[in-house]
């Protein structure tokens, strides 16, 4: 048996295995609430595609308009700049996410979408293309304000997506200090200092609507390899709560659950006869590695069935799908993939499948 997940004083969270998905603990995970700088997530998630998709370069330089001086975010977390500075793409995506930079957002949505708002609408069809369905958003830095909203959930799915889909975006949110024009700042995420885990990111978020949240990842080895668990808390009272709260939420999901990839992408996991082509059968496995996550006390126990198409017939091309993997714990099943046919068949001349016109008969006429 596992036990109850902890007790967390919150708005909302969530505990997911990124692998898998599955959701280890939560609770009003699909409510929604004011995301406060956890936007920034969003922030950093379309300028990374940009960087991706080669729109812009990191040592590109954007000067800074009044729109991003530093003096219009008073009282809020901010890089320092000023009008007419210019400081290069990477400066400013460091200063989102390791300073919080409510400056550094305007200044690269500027850069990137010529203005704010257009840059927003590029984030809310971004959120949409995630699957982020209960999230909308309407600034770039997370400030309260009205029709600003996501949810715990779709917070996680974010987080997954960024840490999959950019992974030198999501390098710069394990950095603890970054220094922009001889001023140093640390961090937020406190939990990048904990030596009792490895966590290696994403985000801290406050105001004084939606409390103190932090979304946190962390892997089950030091080296970022093995299990990796995203856990978002929103809306606690101080940041030592939402720090105690991932921690204490990472700890039990690294206790009593372990995700285990019995079957490797690429791996050859049956072979199968083929009629009528030019090969007799066909090397069948995964696109991808099979992951389940399970209580850690029943690994032993997870046991995987193989469902092939009954008559495979040529032509049988390389990636198609001939059946699935499915995986199962006391008879209720888990996760399943489907598998695919490693090798080729095509189809074979006409004698061939005269011969196997033949053997097929007989096979029907016996089975």
């Amino acid at each position: 048996m596992v036990p109850k997940p902890p007790k967390i004083n919150a708005f909302g969270y969530i505990l997911m295995d990124y692998n898998t998905g599955e959701i280890l603990a939560s609770n009003n995970a699909h409510k929604k609430l004011h995301p406060a700088s956890l936007t920034k997530i969003l922030t950093s998630y379309v300028i990374g595609t940009e960087l991706k998709n080669g729109n812009i370069k990191n040592d590109d330089i954007v000067q800074i308009t009044e729109n991003a001086w530093a003096k219009n975010f008073p009282g809020s977390s901010k890089m320092f700049l000023a009008p007419n500075q210019k400081v290069t793409v990477s400066e400013l995506n460091q200063g989102i996410i390791i300073q919080s930079g409510n400056d550094a957002c305007v200044a690269l949505a500027e850069h990137i979408a010529g203005s704010q708002s257009t840059f927003v609408d590029m984030m809310n069809k971004q959120a949409q293309k995630l699957g982020m369905k209960n999230s909308h958003f309407s600034n770039v830095d997370g400030l309260d304000a009205p029709n600003l909203y996501t949810t715990p959930y779709d917070m996680a799915i974010l987080s997954k997506a960024l840490i999959k889909h950019l992974p030198e975006e999501y390098k710069i949110y394990s950095e603890k200090k970054f220094t922009w024009n001889g001023i140093t700042q640390h961090n937020r995420n406190s939990l990048l200092w904990d030596k009792s885990l490895n966590v290696d990111g994403l985000k801290t978020g406050h105001t004084d609507e939606a409390g103190y949240s932090l979304i946190t990842s962390a892997t089950s080895s030091p080296e970022g390899k093995g299990m990796r668990l995203i856990s978002v808390v929103m809306g606690t009272k101080s940041k030592k709560e939402r720090a105690a709260a991932n921690r204490s939420l990472l700890q039990y999901g690294f206790r009593f659950f372990k995700t285990v990839s019995p079957k490797k992408a690429g791996e050859i996991i049956t072979t199968k006869k083929v009629w009528f082509g030019t090969s007799d059968e066909i090397k069948i496995g995964s696109l991808t590695n099979t992951y389940v996550t399970i209580p850690s006390s029943q690994v032993k126990n997870l046991k995987a069935k193989i469902i092939i198409d009954k008559k495979l017939e040529a032509p049988i091309n390389k990636n198609q799908v001939v059946g699935e993997i499915f995986y199962e714990l006391k008879g209720e099943k888990l996760k399943s993939y489907p598998l695919v046919a490693l090798t080729s068949s095509q189809e074979a001349g006409f004698f061939s499948k005269i011969f196997d016109y033949i053997s097929l008969a007989i096979h029907n006429l016996f089975s």
